[in-house]
């Protein structure tokens, strides 16, 4: 046994029944006392992954739960990105009605998250994608405003749909395998029929593309991002995919061959980055252009998962660009949180001169969306593309460098504004953008640690090559 072993998700779902009882017993103005409930257990939890990423790599649990460098990475990264998101949504759930839920949602979505990650078991993966998922559709509806009400029905009926689908492929894959565990998955499915071994795959990875909002099962995705607040539309394009992305990684990972799964990863990923971006263009609402843009970015983070076992840079080029998309990411909602009325990309007109630190934060994270340097996204891209050319996917860089290029466009609508000249002095005085304090600071944190992320990571990959 290995009581420990699961000490960062115990710790945040300690944390959220914690806020959430508190919550019901103290008064509306003191409901600070369930936020610093919430922060103090993802503290907790993250310098407890820490602690764990010094320990050997083990298989915990009968073999259904890895805890390795992969899975310390991913934990950090979820708590420290669901730290951002409450402090970018202070100013958003302060005294609100629903304050000390919406920290429990979010700590349960977050533990959820993390299971994903280190889930090595097709039952376990079941339950981290319900834990995960389930209270993201009460997150997206607490507004209780008719955008997010229909967001959070969309999302609810396509999770569910998608999650009765991976149940069934799970159901196939343990009758072909005669197990569950990935282990068990390798050893038992090499004999079994392609026909049926193809669709029990395709359906678990079907719940998976949902969790982490790829094509085909992305459609949520931008309505939701829309239509909820900024806290909720932070977070699902954020913490959910971390963990999801890293499971894809492992379940592909485990499968046997001789069909070609990174083919199919490959054409998602295409797919993805494709229409994620062509659909980015008409948008005029930020945080709609942003849910888009989160499909692209997904496109290119499933280049390492395409070519999962046929290149060693493949996991740590995934955990770079994951740590780098959550912090970049962040940082650009963060700043339609502080300024949550302006819902045109017009609005901006004029943010440069009047604000010119939130400007230049929301410059670096747009611009690291499109990768950059010296951002952390730029790097991740780096790495990424060398991954899949050293796993024999050229193809793929070719379809990102493209990509990448084609994202500028939209990216730029959304930056001209920002330094527009000619403009009269009610677009440009200070008082012309009066943001809130705790996005305008949450902003401003993540586009620095986005550019610091970015060069230790290429000063490592220096020493790294020397």
């Amino acid at each position: 046994m290995h009581p420990l072993a699961l000490l960062p998700e115990l710790l945040l779902l300690v944390g959220a029944l914690s806020a959430l009882v508190l919550g019901s017993f103290v008064p509306r103005r003191r409901q600070w006392l369930p936020r610093l409930v919430a922060v103090a257990a993802l503290l907790a939890s993250g310098a407890a992954a820490g602690v764990g990423l010094a320990g050997p790599v083990r298989l915990v649990y009968s073999g259904t739960f890895t805890v390795d460098t992969a899975t310390g990475v991913v934990r950090l990264v979820v708590a420290a990105s669901t730290l951002l998101v409450i402090g970018l949504g202070v100013d958003e759930l302060a005294d609100d009605v629903r304050e000390s839920e919406t920290y429990a949602l979010l700590l349960l979505s977050a533990a959820g998250a993390m299971l994903l990650a280190g889930a090595s078991d097709l039952l376990v993966l079941a339950v981290a994608f319900l834990l995960t998922s389930v209270p993201l559709y009460g997150l997206i509806g607490l507004p209780r405003t008719p955008g997010a009400g229909e967001a959070a029905l969309k999302t609810y009926l396509l999770g569910a749909l998608f999650g009765i689908v991976m149940l069934l492929g799970v159901t196939l894959l343990y009758g072909l395998a005669g197990g569950t565990t990935y282990a068990e998955l390798g050893q038992g499915l090499g004999r079994a029929p392609s026909a049926a071994l193809a669709v029990g795959v395709v359906a678990v990875l079907g719940g998976l593309l949902f969790e982490s909002g790829a094509v085909p099962a992305h459609f949520w995705v931008p309505d939701a991002a829309q239509g909820t607040g900024a806290t909720a539309a932070a977070f699902l394009t954020t913490v959910p995919k971390v963990g999801a992305l890293l499971a894809t990684y492992r379940f592909v990972d485990a499968l046997p061959g001789p069909l070609r799964w990174w083919l199919l990863v490959g054409v998602v990923a295409a797919a993805s980055m494709t229409l994620g971006n062509l659909a980015a263009y008409s948008q005029r609402d930020p945080r709609r252009l942003l849910g888009w843009s989160t499909v692209s970015q997904v496109g290119y983070l499933l280049l390492p998962v395409a070519v999962a076992g046929h290149s060693d840079l493949a996991r740590p080029a995934l955990l770079v660009y994951l740590a780098a998309y959550a912090v970049t990411n962040l940082g650009a909602f963060a700043v339609t949180a502080a300024f949550p009325q302006r819902r045109d990309l017009s609005a901006y007109r004029g943010l440069g001169r009047s604000r010119p630190a939130l400007a230049a934060a929301l410059l670096v994270c747009l611009l690291g969306l499109v990768g950059t340097p010296p951002t952390a996204v730029f790097a991740g891209k780096l790495l990424v593309s060398a991954a899949a050319w050293d796993g024999g996917a050229a193809w793929l860089v070719v379809v990102l460098v493209v990509n990448s290029v084609a994202s500028l466009f939209y990216y730029l609508r959304w930056i001209a504004p920002l330094y527009e000249r000619g403009l009269g002095t009610e677009r440009t005085a200070r008082g012309a953008f009066v943001p809130r304090p705790w996005a305008a600071r949450a902003a401003v944190a993540a586009a620095v640690c986005s550019v610091v992320l970015g060069v230790l990571t290429g000063l490592a990959s220096r020493l790294a090559a020397s």
